[in-house]
């Protein structure tokens, strides 16, 4: 991907001295043909065009903000609640992640997302032990965490 990058802002450069005008302008539109010319060329040499990992990191920030407000909303309403009913808990979610930093990118995750804190590690990494402030429904919490951040972090890295 850095590669393909570089390749990329290589050619709007070369396309800037080709057609004699220094502007940011002209840098887009060649930053524009070079993504074509690396999008067709890409069948020929075998590799994944970067603009795809690129879209699923920009995936992975708005789905990490809106979880965040969510998060926030659902932490206010616990905190401001007259009656103290809420359930916490602390669940295992067993994740698919194979790397240490997809897996501590998981962890990281949680943590920041205001009500749940990852505690712990199994001995072989294959789980993560998270404490949240209110768990009416474990499985469901585990598979919100599965199929949202879970996902987005395996879009990024494969």
């Amino acid at each position: 991907m850095p590669f393909q990058i570089l390749i990329n802002v290589f050619l709007a450069v070369l396309w800037m001295f080709l057609q004699n005008e220094y502007t940011v302008v002209s840098f887009i539109s060649g930053y524009v043909i070079g993504v074509l010319i690396l999008f067709i060329i890409r069948r020929f040499l075998k590799f994944d065009f970067y603009l795809n990992r690129v879209w699923a990191i920009v995936k992975l920030i708005y789905l990490f903000t809106v979880e965040l407000i969510k998060a926030n909303i659902d932490v206010v309403k616990v905190v401001l609640k007259p009656k103290q009913d809420h359930q916490p808990g602390i669940i295992a979610v067993r994740t698919r992640l194979e790397s240490d930093f997809e897996i501590s990118l998981l962890a990281a995750l949680i943590t920041l997302t205001p009500g749940t804190v990852s505690m712990d590690f199994s001995a072989d990494n294959k789980t993560i032990y998270v404490h949240a402030i209110d768990v009416p429904d474990k499985e469901e919490m585990i598979k919100g965490i599965q199929n949202s951040f879970e996902k987005a972090i395996m879009e990024v890295t494969k």
